[in-house]
């Protein structure tokens, strides 16, 4: 692990060192977060000509034109001319942008068949400008289909740009540009010729801003001076314009005989004020001209931003978590003492790491993690364990735990028998019309608050009568008391980032949720709890809203109904909808025609995307597409993807068809994020946990999965080698698989910084026999206790059953319990082990 943090480290320091361009570098506190400074460039693009084009007409040629898209320097979309009828249109256009180093700035261009209905979509290239050399002309010609000779031929032209460099805030994945509000009023001209215009509004842009447009009535006749207020929060390096339009609403009659009407806007004019020409900090008044003697009035002021960022760039962690773990070493250090019958307690350096992980399953996952924690409390395990770590059901638990915020220093029983009682109570209230006009006043108030109000979040006031039975008010924030003493485990809970029409299987980002902050660890970019679906952007928060209460996240962590219909296959048949991939579009790597770009290692290679037509598109997305996944605001809106983001060991871009590869359609360029149960990867919380930053030596791995008891063994360890994390190989025998066993213990004996994983399937084997370790059962109902099969067709425990009969919730929990304690010594060698490893490399280090 030391070796991950190591090159993580060296990658970014050594940036600047390794970009001449870099002109500044200033210290942030983060050892991996620099305020740097970079020149623009400017690009100029011609699009030339197709050749052998073949559209989707079989009675005429191709009307061909293309569209350019680079979303890094400009919010608009360009597109040539069409050629209406041609196998070879020629265009001969050129665009121009302005590009910044450091940002990966990766240009679409997509050429399309102009249609009466649609607007066929040939294919699309995927241009990475990087390694371009200035003021060398490139003329590239991207080999569409090589059989028939079909090509696009494209010029570039790069030169240096007269603008002087500008800083920029980086963690080496994510880059922040300086951000400008612009705030101020639009109002009536009074030398216009306006007042004859009657009712109309007042229409404002800024194309590329965080709040898009606003619109307000005005009445143009009357002698009072409207004013309407705007504000605008703008990325100054987009050369954006404020936008004003005047436009008047008018009835058009639809139907003669029924006399409906539509309203429909009719322009009277608009004018400009170009934003890079206002001065910073100072209020300025400006007469917009409309046109035809039109004019608008508006006073405006542009405040720059400073680099006190409301989202935190770093892959370190945060203050308040390094502040825990070092309080909890010294918890964790007496405690080894005493259970490892130690003659001294180990110093700082010296303490393991011990991660608990609580995989999915719903309400037998929140069972049986009763459980399992109990028996560690009753092995004087729980108080050296750092991390509490839980997905899906498994959070439900965590999140009644950690109300009581001295939990873990209690007997369990009592929270035990509390959640027996939850669990076997009926769950018929839930669906009383009192019940229902609680949901519908509750997702009334989040759609007022500006949120989108999704089935996940009917879902999670449903999770909040069947563990509480009655409102809960509390939030993820409130369990800082739980660990501001450092009395219990720190909490992790565990959500995935997907995208709209994407399996998880196919990708999926690990989003973490901790009394503290929300974040991504594979971007660095984390915002407090507390601000958690608010409005932020180019890392500032711009529009608060109140915390969601916990209630909507567990709703969110353990929502079995989130997946697509492509997800839910593969959860009940263990394999995806094959035919599927018939369906998808065609990724390509092909030959730009250039042999003199550079072979920087973090240069995407071109792409080509063949889509598979409309009507496939929408047949694909039918059994892809989630209506139910948590919708919020995106905190990382308005931050681009940085030029070396794939030397990042988290970033799969060296896949060239993986979405990692396309840095325009990843998450810091979406609107909103689509959050899920993490289930749907991996159905236990590793990704989490095997973070280097947070530097585990072991973890206990609690499996309450139906089905596969390994499963998220395999699909970890898939995961730690895609991304080089070190992780033990996972060997099994085939008696293993049939009949496992309790307790797993796997390592790599010659590399001391695998972490140590014991793994806990879920398994009812020696309990059937003995009531406690060494302890047989003796009489009729001691052995029926023990004698039944957790994993049956008619089984209690099935996923979606959310009421267990009270004896069938003792069993299940008293299984687990046994489990863990029967594996005392296992335990114990792990421990022993982990706590060698630590005092050899402090001994290296020294």
């Amino acid at each position: 692990m030391f070796r991950a943090v190591l090159l993580r480290r060296m990658s970014t320091q050594l940036l600047p060192l390794l970009a001449p361009v870099i002109f500044t570098k200033t210290e942030t506190g983060f050892p991996d977060r620099q305020v740097e400074k970079y020149p623009y460039y400017n690009l100029t693009v011609k699009v030339l000509r197709a050749r052998n084009i073949h559209g989707t007409d079989l009675l005429s040629k191709a009307d061909c034109y293309v569209q350019l898209q680079l979303p890094t320097a400009s919010p608009i979309t360009y597109r040539t001319r069409v050629i209406d009828s041609s196998s070879n249109p020629e265009w001969n256009e050129t665009f121009q942008y302005r590009i910044h180093e450091p940002v990966k700035n990766v240009l679409h261009l997509t050429l399309f068949d102009e249609d009466v209905y649609v607007n066929e979509d040939l294919t699309d290239i995927v241009f990475d400008v990087e390694g371009m050399k200035p003021g060398q002309t490139m003329k590239n010609t991207f080999q569409l289909n090589p059989e028939a000779q079909e090509g696009l031929d494209v010029e570039f032209y790069l030169e240096k740009s007269s603008d002087p460099p500008t800083e920029v805030l980086t963690n080496g994945v994510l880059v922040a540009h300086p951000c400008l509000r612009l705030q101020g009023v639009v109002h009536k001209d009074k030398k216009s010729k306006l007042s004859e215009k009657g009712s109309c509004q007042v229409k404002l842009s800024v194309p590329g801003s965080c709040e898009k447009q606003l619109y307000a009535p005005c009445r143009l006749e009357s002698d009072q001076d409207f004013r309407t207020p705007f504000v605008f929060h703008v990325d100054k390096e987009m050369c954006p314009e404020l936008q004003v339009e005047l436009e008047q609403t008018i009835n058009v009659l639809q139907d003669e005989i029924t006399f409906d009407q539509e309203k429909q806007s009719v322009l009277l004019g608009q004018g400009i004020v170009p934003v890079k020409s206002l001065p910073v900090g100072q209020e300025v008044d400006i007469t917009v001209p409309l046109g035809e003697g039109q004019n608008l009035d508006v006073c405006v002021k542009a405040d720059e931003s400073t680099w006190d960022l409301d989202v935190r760039l770093s892959f370190d962690l945060c203050e308040e978590e390094r502040k825990f773990v070092d309080k909890r070493k010294k918890m964790v250090s007496q405690a080894l003492m005493k259970t490892l019958k130690l003659k001294e307690a180990p110093g700082k350096d010296e303490v393991p790491v011990v991660a608990v992980l609580g995989s999915g399953g719903g309400i037998r996952a929140l069972t049986s993690l009763y459980g399992s924690l109990s028996g560690l409390q009753q092995l004087s395990l729980l108080d050296s364990t750092m991390y509490l770590c839980g997905l899906s059901g498994s959070t439900w638990c965590m999140s009644r735990l950690y109300k009581d915020t001295d939990w873990s220093s209690k007997d369990l029983q009592g929270a035990i028998s509390d959640a027996r009682d939850k669990v076997s109570g009926s769950k018929e209230g839930a669906f009383s019309s009192n019940q229902l006009k609680y949901y519908f006043h509750e997702l009334g108030s989040i759609k007022n608050e500006g949120r989108k109000v999704s089935f996940t979040d009917l879902w999670g006031l449903i999770v909040e009568y069947f563990l509480f039975q009655k409102e809960d008010l509390s939030k993820l924030s409130d369990q800082q008391k739980a660990v501001s003493r450092a009395q219990n485990p720190y909490p992790i809970y565990a959500g995935l980032g997907v995208k709209h029409n994407f399996g998880s299987y196919e990708f999926a980002e690990w989003c973490e949720f901790t009394p503290y902050e929300v974040g991504f660890c594979k971007y660095g970019a984390f915002v407090r709890t507390e601000d958690f679906d608010s409005e932020f952007f180019m890392g500032h928060l711009v529009r608060k809203h109140p915390e969601p209460r916990i209630c909507y996240l567990m709703g969110m962590w353990g929502s079995a109904f989130a997946g697509s219909l492509d997800d839910i296959y593969l959860q009940m048949v263990g394999s995806e909808l094959g035919f599927l991939e018939s369906l998808k579009d065609v990724i390509k790597v092909i030959d730009d025609g250039q042999q003199f770009r550079s072979q920087d290692k973090a240069q995407l290679k071109t792409r080509q995307i063949i889509p598979e037509g409309p009507v496939l598109h929408i047949f694909h997305d039918f059994f892809k597409s989630r209506i139910t996944s948590w919708g919020t605001f995106n905190f990382m809106k308005g931050l681009y993807l940085h030029k070396d983001y794939v030397k990042n060991w988290n970033f799969l871009a060296w896949k060239g068809t993986h979405l990692d590869a396309f840095p325009n359609q990843l998450t810091p360029m979406e609107d909103s994020l689509s959050l899920v149960d993490g289930g749907f990867c991996i159905n236990s919380p590793f990704p989490l946990v095997l973070q280097p930053e947070r530097d585990v030596d072991v973890i206990l791995s609690f499996d309450y999965s139906w089905g596969s008891p390994f499963e998220v063994l395999r699909l970890t360890q898939k995961y730690c080698d895609e991304r080089h994390i070190p992780f033990p190989q996972i060997i099994l025998s085939e008696e293993d698989v049939k009949k496992p066993k309790e307790c797993y213990m796997f390592m790599d004996d010659k590399n001391p910084k695998v972490p140590i994983v014991l793994h806990f399937p879920l398994v009812n084997d020696t309990f059937q026999k003995y009531k406690a370790p060494g302890v047989e059962r003796k009489s009729e109902d001691e052995k029926s206790f023990g004698d039944f099969v957790i994993q049956r067709k008619d089984s209690p425990y099935r996923t979606l059953n959310f009421t267990y009969e009270p004896y069938d919730f003792d069993r299940l929990v008293e299984v687990t319990r046994y489990n863990v304690l029967n594996n005392k010594t296992i335990f114990l060698k792990a421990l022993n082990l982990a706590l060698s490893r630590r005092k050899l490399k402090k001994g290296n280090e020294l």
